[in-house]
């Protein structure tokens, strides 16, 4: 059982955003959701498609609860795409903590932070597991918030590695390489065409267009990250045509990955983050699609604990 101490006033403690990112840094974290991949495809954690219900415009409140032996979790949060738009944050929302034992509340965590760190905490896991080195180069594409997460976490992990960015135009690209610079200094706009020493290419969009088909190579990995609709669509058919496909929610991709739908993908081809951490992840091309799953806030959770469980 887990207990839990705070200085602040008495009752269940509600750690904000900056605190949620000080209890989660990148190097547990990537290892805790090797941990929770395999337990989840295990069905050691239970986590049960998310419900979405329609918000206004393209807006949509989720809910997502996982539960496994230690702790449960459920997380709502609220995603409207219109806010960009006003300069407002995207994504709002909290995720709970309980005793899995007891039921007990154990603490709030901020859920966009948790979120955050917890998607870009699956990129970095793929990048350990298939491309098995320090990457010397790597493409995002896209310059919003979850953009923002994957400069903070590569750098946390891979300090030395170079970051181009490719966004809408090039003043959205300099005025994001501008904001993060201060944390990784190796951080440049993307030429028109994409280096050849590019070994990490993450699509970071909303886009219901493809906005990367290149030809698929053994020396490059492709993490696609954004589209998370049907209608979206980031990884095009060439690049999906001569790639093994691997997601970190199988199941939750069938619903998700617009990208892989529109590629009329053979889902039963499309293996498991888990079963690359277990066995040899297949030779040549690889394309990882993340979508997500409660799962992932659960192993965050678990980082965020940690000090509590050595405490008690």
């Amino acid at each position: 059982m887990i207990e839990t101490q705070t200085t602040e006033a008495p009752g269940i403690p509600f750690w904000d955003r900056a605190r949620t990112a000080a209890a989660v840094p990148f190097g547990p974290l990537v290892d805790a959701l090797a941990v929770a991949a395999v337990e989840y495809l295990r069905g050691e954690i239970r986590s049960p498609e998310r419900l979405s219900v329609p918000l206004a415009g393209e807006g949509v409140s989720l809910s997502m609860p996982a539960s496994a032996a230690d702790i449960a979790i459920h997380k709502l949060v609220n995603v409207q795409p219109a806010n960009a738009a006003a300069r407002l944050p995207s994504l709002h929302g909290v995720v709970t903590v309980s005793d899995s034992c007891t039921g007990r509340l154990l603490c709030f965590l901020d859920g966009p932070e948790l979120t955050g760190r917890r998607t870009a905490g699956i990129s970095l896991l793929g990048i350990r597991t298939f491309l098995g080195c320090s990457p010397a180069q790597v493409l995002l594409i896209g310059t919003g918030a979850q953009s923002g997460y994957h400069v903070a976490g590569l750098h946390a992990l891979y300090p030395g590695c170079g970051i181009l960015v490719r966004g809408k135009n090039r003043a959205s690209e300099e005025s994001f390489c501008n904001a993060w610079r201060g944390v990784h200094p190796a951080i440049a706009p993307c030429p028109v065409a994409i280096p050849g020493n590019v070994q990490v290419v993450i699509t970071l969009t909303t886009s219901k267009q493809v906005v990367y088909d290149e030809a698929a190579s053994p020396s490059r990995l492709v993490i696609g990250v954004g589209a998370f609709k049907p209608d979206m669509a980031e990884i095009g058919a060439v690049t999906l045509g001569g790639s093994s496909i691997y997601a970190d929610d199988p199941a939750g991709a069938r619903h998700e990955a617009g990208d892989l739908m529109r590629a009329n993908v053979d889902w039963n081809k499309v293996m498991p983050l888990a079963q690359a951490l277990t066995q040899k992840p297949h030779p040549g091309a690889v394309v990882l699609k993340s979508v997500g799953t409660a799962a992932w806030d659960l192993a965050a959770a678990r980082v965020a604990l940690h000090p509590f469980q050595e405490r008690h």
